[in-house]
C-alpha cells in the first residue's frame, strides 16, 4: 500500500515515523533520568538527615532532639526511633505507629531504601531505615520524606513530552515535506525534460546537475543510453531505407514484364523469356527476403543455433563444388585447400556464411582470376576459414564498413552488380552467434581477403 503514495509523501513519512521514534527514545531516557536524579538527591538527603540523628541519639539517650525545619528538596521529612522489638523510642509528632513492622526489622542489617505509603503523610513516602547501637540499645533510625514534589515534577514533565512531543514532531514533519519536496525538485526537472524527448528528437539530451552526486551520475548514465538508443534507431531506420530501396528495383523490373506480357499479342517465345525473367525476379526477391528475415532475427549479433560435431573441410569442399559453375561462367580458377577439421558448429549457417565469402569473392574476381579457399587450425580453440581473390580489393574506406548491411562498394553501385549488400553482414552475425570473429583486409600483391574465425569446441 505504501509503495503505491507519491515518494515525496514516503519519504516524509519514513521521516516523521524516525524522528518519532527518536523522540520517543529521547523522551524515555530524559524521563528516566530525570526520576533518578530527583531519587538519587532525595536519598543523599535522607542519608545526611540519618546521619544526624543517628549522632543526636548517642548525646540524647535515644532521642534524635529538634528536628524543625528539616527537609528533602523542600519538602519536610519526618523520623522515628525504633527498636528491634518494635517498640518507638521516640518519633515525630505526625507519626503515631511504628513505620516498619518487627518482620521487616529484622531483614534490615544495612542501610535499606523502602516506598511505601504512610499514614498521616500525603502521597507516596520514602523510607531510610539505618541500624543503630548495639547489644540491649541496638535501634534504628528512621528517616523519611513525602515523594508527592517529585511526583509532581515527573508528572509536570511528563506532560511537557506529551504535548511538546507531537508538537515537535508535526513541525519536523513539515519540514521533511518541505526537504523532500526541494531534494525532488531537481528529479521532477530531469523528469519533465526525458517526457520531451520522442523519436523525433532523439539528439536532445538531459541537462547534468552541476552536482556530482547520484542524480548527476543517473542523468549521465540516462545520457548514454539515449546516444545507444539514437544509434540503434538511425541504425535500424537506416536498414529500413536500404531494404525498401533493395525490395523496390525487383518489384518495379517484377511488375514491368507482367504489364509488358499484358498490353498487346506478343509470342509464345516473348511471353517464355518474360516468365523467366520475371522468375528471376522472383528468386531476387525471395533471396533478399531470406537475408532480411536472417539478420532482422539477429539479437546483438544472436540466431538461434544448433550445434553438432561437424567435418569442416568437408562444409567447405562442398560449397566450393556449389560455386563451380558459376566460378568457371565466370572464368575464374576456384581452389580449395581444408585440412581435416572436426568442429562444433550449426552446419546450416556456417555453410551460409561460407557461400556467402565465396560468392562475394567470385563475384568481384575479373575473368582470369583465381580464388583460394582455405580451411586450417587457428591456434588450439579456433578454425579459419580464409576466402582470397585476385580481384581489385577493397576500396580504402570501405573496410570498415564492409560487413554493415546493405554496405556495398561504389563500383558495385555503379555497375549494378547484383546483390543486396547483405551477404557479409549475415557472415559477422553468424560468427558473432559462434563467438567467433570475420574481418576483412586488402592483400599485398592485390585482391581481397576474407577470414572467418569459429571456435572448435572440441
Amino acid at each position: 500500500m505504501i509503495a503505491r503514495l507519491p515518494l515525496r509523501l514516503r519519504l516524509t513519512l519514513v521521516f516523521a515515523a524516525s524522528m518519532a521514534v527518536l523522540l520517543a527514545i529521547v523522551g524515555t531516557f530524559l524521563y528516566v533520568r530525570l526520576r533518578a536524579e530527583l531519587t538519587g538527591t532525595t536519598d543523599a538527603a535522607l542519608r545526611a538527615q540519618s546521619g544526624v540523628i543517628a549522632a543526636g541519639l548517642d548525646q540524647n539517650g535515644g532521642n534524635f532532639g529538634d528536628q524543625t525545619g528539616a527537609s528533602v528538596n523542600g519538602v519536610e521529612t519526618f523520623a522515628q526511633v525504633i527498636r528491634r522489638s518494635g517498640e518507638i523510642v521516640d518519633s515525630s509528632q505526625a507519626l503515631a505507629s511504628p513505620l516498619l513492622t518487627r518482620a521487616e526489622l529484622n531483614e534490615v542489617h544495612t542501610p535499606m531504601f523502602f516506598d511505601r505509603a504512610v499514614p498521616g503523610v500525603s502521597g507516596i513516602a520514602r523510607l531510610l531505615v539505618s541500624p543503630a547501637g548495639d547489644g540491649s540499645t541496638a535501634s534504628f533510625v528512621v528517616v523519611g520524606t513525602s515523594l508527592e514534589a517529585d511526583a509532581s515534577v515527573l508528572s509536570g514533565f511528563l506532560a511537557v513530552l506529551l504535548i511538546g512531543g507531537p508538537m515537535a514532531l508535526a513541525v519536523a514533519s513539515g519540514l521533511g515535506w518541505l526537504i523532500a519536496g526541494a531534494a525532488l525538485q531537481p528529479v521532477e526537472r530531469v523528469r519533465r525534460e526525458a517526457e520531451a524527448v520522442s523519436t523525433s528528437d532523439l539528439a536532445r539530451r538531459l541537462p547534468v546537475p552541476p552536482s556530482d552526486d547520484e542524480l548527476a551520475r543517473l542523468v549521465v548514465t540516462l545520457n548514454e543510453m539515449l546516444a545507444r538508443l539514437q544509434t540503434s534507431f538511425d541504425h535500424e531506420r537506416r536498414f529500413v531505407d536500404d531494404a525498401s530501396h533493395e525490395l523496390r528495383t525487383p518489384l518495379t523490373n517484377l511488375k514491368a514484364e507482367v504489364d509488358l506480357s499484358l498490353t498487346g499479342a506478343r509470342s509464345a517465345t516473348e511471353l517464355a523469356a518474360a516468365l523467366r525473367s520475371a522468375s528471376t525476379e522472383i528468386d531476387r526477391l525471395a533471396a533478399l527476403a531470406s537475408d532480411l528475415l536472417i539478420y532482422s532475427r539477429a539479437d546483438g549479433g544472436r540466431v538461434p543455433l544448433v550445434r553438432r560435431r561437424v567435418r569442416l573441410d568437408e562444409l567447405v569442399t562442398e560449397s566450393c563444388a556449389a560455386h563451380q559453375r558459376a566460378a568457371e561462367a565466370a572464368g575464374v580458377r576456384l581452389l580449395v585447400d581444408a585440412a581435416p577439421l572436426s568442429v562444433s558448429v550449426d552446419e546450416i549457417r556456417v555453410r551460409q556464411a561460407v557461400d556467402n565469402l565465396i560468392d562475394n569473392a567470385v563475384r568481384h574476381t575479373p575473368a582470369q582470376g583465381c580464388v583460394e579457399v582455405r580451411a586450417d587450425r587457428a591456434g588450439d580453440a579456433n578454425v579459419e576459414v580464409v576466402v582470397e581473390d585476385s580481384g581489385a580489393g577493397f576500396a580504402p574506406g570501405f573496410l570498415d564498413a564492409a560487413f554493415e548491411p546493405f554496405a556495398r562498394g561504389e563500383a558495385d553501385r555503379a555497375t549494378g552488380a547484383p546483390g543486396a549488400g547483405l551477404g557479409l553482414a549475415i557472415v559477422r552475425v553468424i560468427a558473432t552467434a559462434h563467438g567467433g570473429s570475420v574481418s576483412a583486409s586488402n592483400r599485398v600483391g592485390g585482391g581481397a581477403r576474407l577470414a572467418l574465425v569459429l571456435p572448435s569446441g572440441s
